[in-house]
């Protein structure tokens, strides 16, 4: 070896770009939680199902496995927790049925699935990931999507599966609502958030980002919001991945999450900048609240939100979860 191949080398192995990344997984359980919201044993919970989620995913980063398996595994705990709004815990329709929405986007290569209004799939998430990996498409919906599950060997259950006594009693206040002649009764009992998500950054470097929900309760007509649309509530490039939990319209109509990583990626901006510029400023100028989690590419994050809590949480390489769920907790993040 001469000494310029030597120095090159050296050169090569020295620099960020050839060293290992610190595996990073954030996750949020939804934004719109309030103090009274919770009994202490719902919060107990919270956030026992929080840390459980967090370590799953942690799992797969610890073995080397790829952000988009850390992404999958959290978000698969989190809906089969009845907490959170998104798979056991889902909201209810007008029409008393659970519709689930999801989608999935590996940042490294682009890729993405998505699924929508689906009524049977226990784990959302990963029909979306069946999406995007057993499929040309990126988004179903529906019936169709059902089929496609099946055909994936995708857990199929009952609806009645997905039932809770908390999200039938939301929307018999809602329908009373309704039938008071209470404007908008359905947008205003839905500051309950609850959908579900996960960003996290593997050993080579690699982002990824999903989302789930199970929409808004009283919902109509098939309303779809952000969660499974990729750029609105989910997007993931080599720059940032994003996870947005909100009022689903203005965040398609901002198109936030796409948004956020377009900040960082152009304007270089940090995680806190860009989150802060979408939630705190852009989404309330519009009318609409909520948060998000944002991981950059060098392991940054942050957890904007304007509401009063958002479930939250991250764990970095040493294995440790940390949680939060109301605005005055401290939740000191990675690259802060």
């Amino acid at each position: 070896m001469t000494r310029r191949t030597a120095l090159l080398l050296s050169l090569c192995l020295s620099s960020p770009l050839a060293s290992a990344a610190e595996p990073v997984l954030v996750i949020h359980g939804g934004a719109g939680v309030e103090r009274g919201d919770l009994s202490p044993t719902e919060e107990a919970a919270a956030r026992t199902a929080l840390r459980q989620a967090l370590v799953k995913g942690h799992q797969a980063l610890a073995a080397g496995r790829p952000a988009l398996e850390a992404v999958t595994a959290a978000i698969t705990v989190l809906e089969d927790d009845p907490t959170f709004n998104a798979g056991k815990g889902a909201v209810f329709t007008h029409d008393g049925r659970n519709e689930l929405d999801a989608s999935l986007m590996d940042g490294a290569t682009l890729k993405a699935g998505a699924v929508a209004g689906v009524h049977r799939v226990r784990n959302p998430i990963l029909l979306a990931n069946a999406v995007m990996q057993h499929s040309p498409h990126v988004m179903m919906v529906g019936e169709g999507a059902e089929t496609f599950a099946a055909t994936q060997h995708i857990a199929l259950v009952d609806p009645s599966y997905f039932r809770t006594e908390k999200r039938w009693q939301q929307l018999q206040k809602a329908l009373r609502e309704d039938a008071a002649g209470q404007a908008h009764a359905d947008l205003e009992t839905a500051r309950h958030f609850g959908t579900v998500g996960a960003v996290a950054l593997d050993a080579q470097g690699s982002l990824a980002a999903g989302t789930s929900t199970g929409g808004m309760t009283n919902k109509r007509y098939g309303r779809v919001g952000d969660s499974p649309i990729i750029g609105a509530g989910t997007y993931a490039n080599a720059t940032c991945a994003v996870s947005g939990t909100g009022w689903g319209e203005f965040y398609i109509r901002t198109a936030a999450a796409h948004d956020i990583c377009a900040r960082m990626q152009y304007l270089k901006q940090g995680p806190d900048e860009a989150g802060r510029a979408v939630i705190n400023e852009r989404i309330p100028a519009l009318g609409g609240d909520g948060g998000a989690i944002v991981l950059s590419a060098d392991g940054r994050a942050a957890t904007p939100f304007n509401t009063q809590g958002m479930y939250r949480g991250w764990i970095g390489a040493d294995g440790v979860p940390h949680v939060a769920i109301f605005a005055d907790e401290p939740l000191p993040l990675p690259g802060q």
